[in-house]
């Protein structure tokens, strides 16, 4: 029996069963070897304070009046071992000084007597494990051992649930100032918002000056900077409604003012940064701007921290080291700019941006010659988010230049799974910025990332807009798609027909391929402009030994005009949307490879 009660906790702990449910069974199991006797399990907080466990035999309110109760020299018998740190037998209750202010709760229950042995793990006592007796008596030989046991078996589910709790507090404590984290914030604003309490609101709150500070006077004092607004903010707010969502960010639950508004908690957010700090030797003058939202009668925990993120962008733009309220109109095109940015950003940080592939396809004979990588962003919900729906964040030289790092990673990845399948040999087009070329880490990114997934870059195909080029007029960037080209990287003039000179850039850029803008293919089935500059546009492009390539066809007459005037290369809806690895692999399996189509000009 006692190997049984042994091997089935263990197990239980093994497996990470929750405490409750394994202390339940083993006091259960203790009861049916032991009949005529009652266990508890009761745990010792650091204050010295009980918080009963379990006890399945033990009615409700029993368990209640021992909540929070503290240790002591006469607190019944688990109280006072839990003082003394060692067993305590009272074998009569009712007649026991210890029991004097308690046996009121057992003895209308029929218990008798009580035996109760600390747990100690590292020299502290953590719980207590306690036998009650119907009768007046103390405990038998064989009783000492299953107690034995079981303290021991106690003691070693406690010590794994502290390690869980302890995992669970640095889960969830930035490590600088101590203060609950983004993780944090995240769990505990949804909760609060469930709780349908209206007289609240959120307020984000964004140092002005932790970067000079970094970059002045070293991480250290911008760390001490970090810790001294937190400490200075602590007090306005509940401590667990404080939050540091990382960087120089932090989030307040705020209480509203008389009027509804949070205007009293942001002015004493900003008096507390008004004295200046000692910040590792060096004086600083704590500045902070602020953005905030009032929570609405039926919004969601999203649309709140959206409103107070538009709040704190607007005010960065128009009332830097002030505070500014969202109010309904604030979604101007400056707005939905942030608010992709800080989606995006967060995507990348969750590992949220996923590589999908549209097919290049021979339109004379379907088979596909290549694919476009196009990034897309997998939400929460699991919906799929293209990238047009997120440009406006593209045009930040941060984001994008992350972007196109993950889409580099991915694309090398997939393609040396698909060279792993036998499928590979035809090339990959990505998409890049100006923001690549002015990073000055494109070709170095480019190398590790290929090398590390063994796959040679001969196969990728770099895709530029005529934008970039416009963005330096100088031959910078010409010349690093040059070099580009001499490691055998092919290049394509992304959306051509809709930039500025564009007949002029084929003169100056060292290109392989041109893409027609889908708006010419549009037009191509009827006579007018758009066929006649196509028609233009593949002449010159087939004498200057260039492929061209078709965007956008959606219809077999669009395809079969394209192919008439020479075009023969496109990619668009006719054939395939732009759809994850597993169903791109399929396509390129089900159809033939073509890899002569893309020589090398001159």
């Amino acid at each position: 029996m006692l190997q049984s009660l042994q091997n089935t906790i263990l197990e239980l702990i093994a497996i990470g069963e929750p405490l409750k449910p394994t202390l339940d069974r083993l006091c259960s199991m203790v009861e049916d070897i032991i009949p005529d006797i009652v266990c508890s399990v009761l745990e010792v907080d650091a204050q010295g304070r009980l918080h009963p466990l379990s006890a399945p035999s033990l009615p409700a309110y029993y368990c209640d009046a021992l909540e929070g109760l503290a240790i002591g020299p006469k607190v019944g018998s688990c109280g006072t071992a839990a003082f003394l740190g060692k067993p305590v037998i009272v074998t009569d209750i009712a007649n026991d000084p210890l029991w004097e202010d308690y046996k009121s709760l057992p003895l209308p229950l029929g218990l008798r007597a009580c035996w109760s042995t600390p747990i100690i793990s590292q020299g502290v006592v953590i719980g207590t494990f306690g036998f009650y007796f119907s009768e007046t008596r103390g405990p038998t030989e064989f009783e000492t051992k299953i107690v034995a046991a079981s303290t021991h078996l106690t003691a070693i589910a406690l010590e794994r649930e502290a390690r869980v709790r302890e995992r669970q507090r640095l889960a969830f404590t930035d490590s600088l100032t101590g203060l609950p984290n983004r993780a944090c914030f995240n769990s505990r604003f949804d909760e609060i918002l469930a709780q349908g309490d209206l007289d609240w609101g959120l307020i984000l709150v964004d140092l002005d000056n932790l970067k000079l500070v970094n970059d002045t006077f070293g991480h250290g004092a911008g760390d001490a900077l970090i810790c001294a607004v937190a400490s200075r903010i602590t007090p306005i707010v509940d401590g667990d409604r404080l939050f540091r969502l990382g960087g120089d960010e932090f989030a307040l639950i705020a209480p509203l003012d008389g009027d509804g508004s949070l205007q009293s908690a942001a002015r004493a957010i900003g008096q507390a940064m008004e004295a200046p700090c000692d910040c590792a030797g060096n004086v600083v003058h704590p500045s902070a701007t602020m953005g905030g939202a009032v929570i609405q009668p039926g919004q969601s925990s999203e649309a709140i921290r959206q409103s107070a993120d538009l709040a704190l962008y607007h005010a960065k733009e128009r009332a830097r080291g002030g505070f500014v309220t969202y109010q309904d109109g604030m979604g101007t095109a400056i707005s939905e700019r942030y608010r992709a940015i800080r989606e995006v950003t967060l995507a990348l940080s969750e590992q949220r941006i996923e590589a999908f592939y549209q097919p290049i396809i021979n339109m004379r004979t379907g088979a596909v010659i290549g694919l476009e990588a196009l990034c897309r962003m997998r939400n929460p919900d699991g919906s799929v988010t293209p990238a047009a729906a997120f440009h406006e964040a593209t045009k930040d030289a941060r984001v994008a230049a992350k972007l196109t790092r993950v889409m580099l990673d991915k694309v090398a990845g997939d393609m040396a799974r698909w060279s792993a399948m036998g499928l590979g040999g035809f090339h990959v087009g990505v998409n890049v910025s100006s923001a690549d070329f002015h990073n000055g880490n494109l070709r170095e990114g480019l190398d590790e990332t290929f090398a590390r997934q063994g796959v040679p870059r001969d196969r990728l195909m770099i895709e530029v807009t005529e934008s970039v080029y416009l963005d330096q007029r100088d031959r910078a960037i010409a010349d690093e798609i040059g070099r580009l080209r001499s490691q055998g990287i092919k290049v394509a003039l992304d959306d051509f027909g809709t930039g500025f000179a564009s007949l002029t850039h084929l003169m100056t850029i060292p290109i392989d391929a041109i893409k027609i803008d889908k708006s010419f293919t549009r037009g191509v089935t009827e006579p007018g402009p758009s066929r006649i500059i196509m028609e233009g546009i593949v002449q010159i492009a087939q004498r200057l030994g260039l492929t061209v390539i078709a965007e956008g066809v959606e219809t077999a007459e669009q395809a079969t005009e394209c192919c008439r005037i020479g075009c023969n290369v496109g990619q668009g809806y006719l054939y395939a949307r732009a759809a994850p690895f597993g169903v791109v692999t399929d396509m390129i399996r089900d159809k033939a490879v073509d890899l002569s189509i893309f020589q090398r000009s001159a």
